[in-house]
């Protein structure tokens, strides 16, 4: 049995990853900062657990709650209050960097130990087409428009610590998935994308064997060149 930790796995992105992944036969543990809001992944077969990616205290106590892990999927995120550069702050700046990077961090260190007991160790960093500097300078890309700086910059920072966990991890797959423009609560539900189509990536770089990638970007049709 392959047991896994999503985070922010209460809904959107991270809870229909959780459904696809029982449906492929993992033990799914579904972290989210408030246990009032796991009825839905409950309702999947999952096992809620406590996990604000932002307290130290909170990571660790979740990451002591499991009984194995084989798979981590470092799915929360946050959209942050800057839209641009005329409301962009340190502090705007300083919260999203604080979730979306330094959140994955902490989450992966402390599962570390958990994973190196694996005989398949797997790491899937959720991050965006957005952290693309091509595609945010390519017209005709969905990224294109986009105008927010953190947000845009913790994908880009989420893909470079990607690569870089996979040089320091060799016998891990590590890769990190582009969900792409998909209706979520971040885009008031305005991309193109299913929930189901965009975490097509997520779920299949979860899912390699220990000969599957690492080091990757990749979307819902492949590898993604940097």
């Amino acid at each position: 049995m392959t047991t896994t930790l999503i985070t922010g796995a209460n809904k959107s992105l991270g809870l229909e990853t959780a459904r696809r992944l029982i449906e492929a036969g993992h033990t799914v543990y579904a972290g989210m900062r408030d246990l009032a809001a796991g009825d839905a992944a409950r309702a999947l077969g999952a096992h809620p657990v406590q996990l604000d990616v932002t307290d130290q205290a909170s990571v660790d106590a979740a990451v002591a709650a499991l009984p194995e892990l084989d798979v981590l999927v470092n799915n929360a995120g946050v959209l942050g209050t800057s839209l641009g550069v005329e409301d962009l702050d340190p502090e705007a700046m300083r919260s999203v960097l604080e979730t979306n990077v330094v959140g994955v961090v902490r989450v992966t260190q402390a599962a570390l130990p958990l994973l190196r007991r694996s005989a398949h160790p797997v790491i899937v960093n959720v991050a965006s087409g957005v952290g693309v500097p091509r595609f945010l300078a390519t017209e005709g890309h969905d990224e294109h428009p986009v105008l927010a700086v953190p947000y845009a910059a913790s994908k880009a920072a989420v893909i470079a610590l990607t690569v870089q966990y996979a040089k320091n991890l060799p016998t891990f797959r590590v890769n990190a998935s582009d969900p792409g423009y998909t209706a979520t609560d971040f885009n008031r539900h305005s991309g193109h994308q299913t929930v189901t189509e965009g975490t097509d990536a997520t779920v299949a770089l979860a899912t390699v064997g220990p000969d599957g990638p690492t080091g990757e970007l990749h979307d819902r049709r492949g590898r993604i060149a940097y």
